[in-house]
């Protein structure tokens, strides 16, 4: 065994690492999402259409992650994770770096597909060390703080990308959001320690026998056989998917569709949308983290269903956030409707990690990974920008909000009744956040 992994350290510490985690997730998004208060920048500039920025925006970034994220996720499961995370957010920030150079679309759509090729083997390493940093009963609190970097990266994407485009330019703006991540990339493999492979998670040793322990990885098709028979794991994973669909697709949409509508510009925008999510995301992440463990004391099934309810009240806030004449109201609605759906996320990568065997963390979380970027980044911007593009002719500078309606509306059903399933496959008698 790694001596590494042996002594890992536990109070004040654990909670640096998720920190140090945390702020991986921030630059992850931050470097997919700083593109948004680009778009109309890089569009002037480039002449493209709506669907060439969805490519650029969403697409080109999931072609890789789809290709390698689950060889990234098995790679987890048997190497060194804090390494992975090292090298993994290095490379991303690097190539997010270059994209500063590109000479016209399909430049830009290399450097996007290389921010794809790091991000892949940042997520599954970086779940999985949380998950044998903290015990079962505090892993939806962990992953809520974990979480927050989706909130501050996008915040730090729109606010400090749109004031440094306004002053530099939009190349220059991936730049100089791309070189903190390789620095942090350092500072992490210097000082985070490998913990144990599913330390807490004594069921497991159990079960494999003295003959075989949780650093075991067993073949690959044993794994996917046995995720694929893990009812949590296959029902939460299709609920998570469904629910980044509309959180992505504003994520990327909004800041332009604010430009379009209100006439604000990049640094103006930035700064809205930036503060907006700082105000509330970051309680909303934490809070619902400890609200969902709150609730599980009392019946585990809680802890989905939490998550479909505040699924489905999104629905409302985020329809007429794009149908108002206001600024102001627009923006009021958007944040109540973010709120809801933000705290859900610790809840569902709990799910997730707590619901599959240590030697599988890392495959697992690959997979909710690569469904959730396929329909989210792949499939939901492309489809969004040809809809906007077709509806033009009839809808003005409305056909990119009323698309954008469109799939959020029918991808926040269809996370509830995932959600809601979910809580039918969870047992009352689990011992864990969630059991197969």
């Amino acid at each position: 065994m790694n001596k590494s992994s042996v002594s890992t350290g536990g109070g004040v510490y654990r909670y640096y690492v998720l920190t140090m985690l945390m702020l991986t997730f921030m630059f992850n998004i931050a470097d997919r999402l700083v593109m948004s208060v680009l778009i109309e920048d890089i569009k002037a500039e480039f002449a493209l259409s709506d669907t060439q920025i969805g490519l650029l925006a969403g697409t080109a970034f999931t072609v890789f992650y789809l290709l390698l994220g689950v060889p990234a996720g098995r790679l987890a499961d048997r190497t060194n994770r804090k390494t992975m995370v090292a090298i993994s957010l290095s490379l991303w920030s690097l190539m997010s770096a270059l994209c500063g150079a590109a000479v016209g679309f399909w430049t830009l759509l290399l450097a996007r597909l290389g921010v794809g090729v790091g991000e892949a083997g940042g997520g599954p390493p970086s779940a999985s060390i949380i998950t044998d940093y903290f015990e079962p009963h505090e892993l939806s609190r962990a992953m809520g703080i974990f979480a927050v970097g989706a909130v501050l990266g996008p915040a730090l994407g729109y606010a400090a990308g749109g004031l440094i485009a306004e002053v530099y330019g939009w190349r220059w703006t991936f730049v100089i959001l791309g070189v903190p991540g390789i620095l942090l990339g350092v500072v992490i493999y210097l000082t985070i320690r490998e913990p144990r492979r599913g330390r807490f998670y004594q069921q497991a040793a159990e079960l494999s026998g003295p003959s075989k322990g949780v650093d075991t990885q067993e073949p690959f098709m044993t794994t996917m056989r046995s995720l694929w028979a893990n009812n949590i794991f296959f029902r939460v994973v299709l609920a998570n998917a469904f629910t980044n669909i509309p959180s992505f697709a504003f994520a990327i949409w909004l800041a332009p569709t604010l430009m379009r509508n209100f006439g604000v510009t990049s640094g103006e925008v930035g700064v809205y949308l930036g503060g907006a999510l700082l105000v509330g995301g970051v309680p909303a992440m934490i809070l619902g983290g400890f609200l969902a463990d709150f609730l599980a004391k009392k019946n585990p099934k809680w802890r989905p269903w939490y998550c479909a309810f505040a699924v489905l009240l999104t629905i409302p806030f985020w329809t007429f956030c794009l149908l108002s004449n206001s600024l102001e109201m627009t923006l009021a609605l958007y944040i109540c409707g973010y709120i809801l759906l933000v705290s859900t996320q610790g809840a569902a990568i709990s799910l997730v990690q707590s619901s599959v065997l240590p030697t599988e963390r890392g495959t697992a979380g690959a997979i909710s990974s690569l469904l959730t970027n396929l329909l989210g980044y792949g499939i939901g911007p492309a489809l969004i920008g040809v809809m906007s593009d077709n509806w033009a002719n009839s809808y003005g500078t409305m056909s990119l909000n009323y698309s954008v309606i469109s799939v959020a509306v029918v991808s926040l059903n269809m996370a509830a009744l995932f959600f809601w399933w979910v809580g039918k496959a969870v047992r009352i008698d689990s011992g864990h956040p969630a059991s197969p």
